[in-house]
């Protein structure tokens, strides 16, 4: 039975390789079935025959709770735009530079920029061991549950001889015709309507449930490799894609190589866009990459974005219509945004009744009334925007901005040298209230994981929540006689906050929702002030002092905590257990590895990545995800893979596990 079981398993896998991978089914959906119905009876009399890459185990996963996070092996990084041919022949001219080269020599490879959800895959031995979104770069969500359910991801890899560790990056995405299918039954059911295949493809992956991610035509191409740890050795990106279709993932329709000169890059950007309309899904651009893995070895990473690629976006698509009226929104720092109501048109692939306006200062450049017809642009999935007057209209209508704001009826003031228009009634707004809450206990931030965006606004409308001090006085009751909840999941809800309870310094900082301090500025805040009382007596001339912290930066900060209502709200919260621990100090050795650049790999015995990469940049130091010529050290853990090549082919100085800890005198 065994030997039986075994060869039906290999058999469906095959057959959905050629259907799903190389798109030449060889049987019948018929035998196919009878097949599939076959596996299913033996499993259901014998389950320990069951292995993990049987194709009934794509939807085997129970649905989960909560996301849990993911730190990836190599950073997930961004692409640099260009919007036009001068613009990307302009970027490779640059790295030609860099390299002592002439572009004209360069080989670049063009692949289509699909518009879709990124996700990192990791196979530990040739099986699918975990899933992860792109997340901040850094750290991403497990999605395993739902991408075990796309049938061009295979489970196991197609190899007798399967690398040890392997990351492949790449995107998943919903081809259009099941876009179109997914939507027209929507309609018919009078459930959720998807704005665009991204949206639906991004919205499936992130179901709890992933039997409903399985009824949905998703499908995913790699795009490159983020860890690999085998024999084989690749000198080429093509090469990459070329050993990942062998794997069982499909290809990316219209990849090309090519010598980089003016010409051939304005030839290959317009065979795509003749071949743009034919493809079965949607791509918004060209990813151009510099084909030798040794030259973008050479050029590095800046901060976001690779020094060796750039996505060539397709055109905004425009079309025109009519304003009907202009609505105030209020956002969770008191802005007020202005925001179109037009007369609905399909733009972009999508229908369109909304635009940004962004300010007023907008609106006057645009010299728009109500009642005129104006131009719509939309690029991929970006908020559409106003681009210009067309005509106007009979009976024009000023835009005026509200004296008071629409919400809470507060003075609505203007900061002298913005743009931006503000309410005034800060903590008494209850469109600034939820949001505030809102942001404050989101995953970014204190991370209270069960206490839902939808959760606040029912208690924030049932008062039991006004600010954020409110979160730690939630009783079980407060939840639990909710429709829809109860005793269990208001005790999740209190755990979660008892949990959020111990945090950092800089995170409770980025977490109030001070004006244009965010995560970043948090951390450089914390590094010169080590507790919130030292924070909260600063001056403006004391911030301005640190590195990064303009005038801007600092009056926010001072107008907030010279704010009464603010001081007595943190120190409710303060009272009510929230505490950290020192993340900094001023003295001379927190800059001790100031202007460095360090890389970790592999795996530490005593630290965690997380561990070590805090530990780097309390003393000062840049942690970046991949080795260049600006890199100062490597610290290899066990199964460094290929930065540690990397780095001993650019001469940069290695420290294992011992010598790293014993260079900051640390032992353990």
């Amino acid at each position: 039975m065994n030997a039986e079981y075994k060869k039906i398993v290999a058999q469906i896998n095959q057959w959905d390789h050629e259907y799903y991978v190389l798109d030449t089914p060889s049987v019948s959906d018929t035998e196919y079935d009878q097949a599939f119905r076959k596996l299913l009876t033996i499993e259901s009399e014998h389950p320990e025959l069951i292995i993990l890459d049987s194709p009934s185990q794509r939807v085997g996963a129970k649905p989960i709770d909560d996301y849990v996070k993911i730190e990836h092996s190599s950073k997930m990084l961004s692409l640099a735009n260009a919007f036009n041919l001068d613009e990307t022949y302009a970027f490779f001219e640059k790295a030609a530079k860099d390299l002592s080269t002439n572009v004209e020599l360069l080989e670049l490879f063009s692949e289509p920029k699909l518009d879709g959800l990124a996700i990192s895959i990791h196979y530990k031995n040739g099986l699918l061991s975990y899933a992860a979104t792109r997340g901040d770069g850094q750290i991403g969500e497990d999605v395993t549950h739902t991408i075990k359910t796309i049938k061009s991801i295979p489970i196991k890899l197609v190899t007798t001889n399967p690398p040890e560790k392997l990351d492949v990056r790449g995107e998943v995405f919903m081809p259009t015709s099941s876009f179109i299918k997914l939507n027209q039954q929507a309609l018919k059911d009078n459930s959720k309507i998807f704005v665009n295949p991204r949206n639906a493809a991004a919205g499936s992956i992130r179901q709890m449930n992933p039997t409903i991610a399985a009824k949905r035509d998703l499908q995913f191409i790699p795009y490159s490799i983020g860890e690999y740890v085998g024999e084989l050795k690749f000198t080429y990106h093509a090469e990459i894609l070329n050993f990942l279709h062998q794997l069982g993932f499909r290809k990316n329709p219209h990849c090309y190589a090519f010598k980089g000169s003016y010409e051939n890059f304005k030839n290959n950007y317009e065979v795509m866009e003749q071949h743009r309309e034919k493809l079965p899904m949607d791509i918004d651009g060209i990813v151009y990459k510099i084909n030798s893995l040794t030259l973008q070895t050479a050029l590095g990473f800046i901060a976001r974005s690779p020094k060796w690629a750039v996505a060539r976006k397709f055109p905004a698509q425009n079309n025109v219509t009519q304003l009907l009226a202009v609505d105030f929104q209020v956002g969770r720092t008191g802005v007020l945004t202005p925001v179109a109501r037009l007369e609905p048109v399909f733009v972009g692939g999508v229908t369109v009744s909304n635009a940004t306006l962004h300010n007023m200062d907008e609106i006057l450049r645009l010299g728009l009334r109500i009642g005129d017809s104006i131009e719509i642009q939309r690029a991929g999935d970006v908020i559409p925007k106003v681009v210009k007057v067309i005509s106007t209209g009979k009976h024009r209508n000023p835009i005026i901005m509200p004296d008071y704001c629409p919400v809470c009826n507060s003075p609505v003031e203007r900061t002298e040298g913005q743009a931006a228009f503000r309410c005034t009634g800060g903590l008494t707004c209850s469109a600034q209230g939820a949001e505030r809450i809102k942001h404050y206990a989101s995953r970014k931030f204190m991370n209270i994981s069960n206490l839902g965006a939808k959760l606040i606004e029912l208690l924030y409308s049932k008062g039991t929540l006004n600010t954020i001090a409110d979160i730690y006085k939630i009783k079980i009751a407060d939840i639990a006689d909710l429709e829809g909840q109860g005793i269990k999941s208001a005790q999740n809800v209190l755990d979660s906050i008892e949990a959020s309870k111990s945090t950092k310094l800089s995170t409770f900082i980025a977490a109030l929702g001070i004006h244009e301090v965010g995560e970043e500025g948090a951390k450089t805040i914390t590094k010169y002030f080590t507790d919130i009382d030292s924070i909260a007596k600063a001056a403006p001339e004391d911030l301005i002092k640190i590195p990064d912290i303009g005038p801007v930066m600092a009056k926010n900060v001072v107008t907030f905590f010279n704010n009464e209502k603010n001081k007595a709200i943190i120190k409710e919260i303060i009272a009510a257990g929230v505490h950290w621990n020192s993340e900094q100090n001023a003295s001379a050795e927190a800059h001790l590895l100031t202007g460095q650049t360090w890389v970790l790999t592999g795996t530490l015995e005593h630290l965690s990545r997380n561990e070590a990469k805090a530990l780097l940049e309390n003393l000062g130091a840049k942690v970046a995800g991949s080795v260049s010529k600006k890199t100062n050290f490597v610290v290899a853990g066990k199964d460094a893979g290929s930065k540690l090549s990397t780095a001993k082919g650019l001469g940069i100085e290695v420290l294992d596990e011992t010598k790293f800890l014993e260079r900051f005198h640390l032992v353990l």
